[in-house]
């Protein structure tokens, strides 16, 4: 009897030590699983994948170093290279000797003068185009010294031989846009609606190609007019045009 008796007491202490058990003790601190706020520690400075451009604008610029070879023509080996690239070159600068220089001084104007001997470059700037272009768009315009101090320049109008390696720095582009100036006010304000449309999709369509509108204004058919180089996606509203485009669209060459 006394051991039944001691079997339950000691059932009923176990209980008590188990309530006391759950309760928090005095001066104890419940630690809680709570998940932390904001983002995890780096995860803003994970690096982005690089951005590739597929295709070059056509309104793009690209800069050339070109060395013209002793003894080429300066002047037809850069109107041989836009003709083959299809692309319009400008010529920024130039150093290098050139010898068999013909100018047109201008000074006088139809005065052609032959150079003999070597000459040093100064200054060597022009523009050519692969297609064709209006009179006097193209050329060549040169300042030599030579060799007792004497300064001469003017239009390349024949040969430009290169005495040694010479350097051209040129840019290249695909399109231009031929305009004729000063504006009238009704093309000023066709173009300022034109060049809104272009720009952003904003303002008033141009006329479309033969319109009547054009014809009217006194402007050449611009569907009569050479337009090169210039893709179908690329042309604004369907093939509406504002200006006479001067591309070129010949098949473009390899490299």
């Amino acid at each position: 009897m006394n051991e039944n008796g001691g079997s339950s007491g000691g059932g009923g202490d176990e209980e008590e030590e188990r309530e006391n058990g759950d309760e928090p003790k005095e001066g104890a601190v419940e630690v809680g699983t709570r998940r932390p706020r904001g983002r995890p520690p780096g995860s803003k400075n994970k690096p982005k994948p690089p951005i590739f451009v597929t295709r070059d604008s056509p309104n793009a610029l690209r800069s050339h170093v070109m060395e013209v070879a002793g003894g080429a023509d300066v002047a037809e080996s850069v109107a041989q290279f836009a003709r083959r690239r299809q692309r319009g070159v400008c010529v920024l600068s130039g150093s290098g000797a050139v010898a068999n220089v013909t100018l047109r001084q201008p000074a006088a104007p139809g005065a052609v003068v032959a150079l003999h001997g070597r000459f040093e470059i100064l200054s060597l700037t022009g523009a050519f185009l692969p297609g064709p272009a209006p009179p006097g768009s193209t050329g060549l315009t040169v300042y030599l010294a030579g060799g007792q101090g004497q300064v001469v320049g003017g239009s390349v109008v024949g040969t430009l031989v290169a005495a040694g390696p010479v350097m051209v720095i040129a840019a290249t582009f695909a399109n231009a846009t031929y305009e004729r100036l000063p504006l009238e006010e009704e093309e000023d304000e066709a173009g300022s609606g034109g060049q809104g449309q272009l720009a952003g999709g904003a303002g008033s369509s141009p006329p479309a190609i033969g319109s009547s509108a054009q014809q009217q204004s006194g402007l050449p058919d611009p569907s009569s007019l050479p337009i090169y180089n210039l893709p179908p996606n690329l042309i604004p509203n369907g093939g509406q045009l504002n200006h006479d485009a001067f591309a070129w669209a010949h098949a473009r060459p390899p490299f």
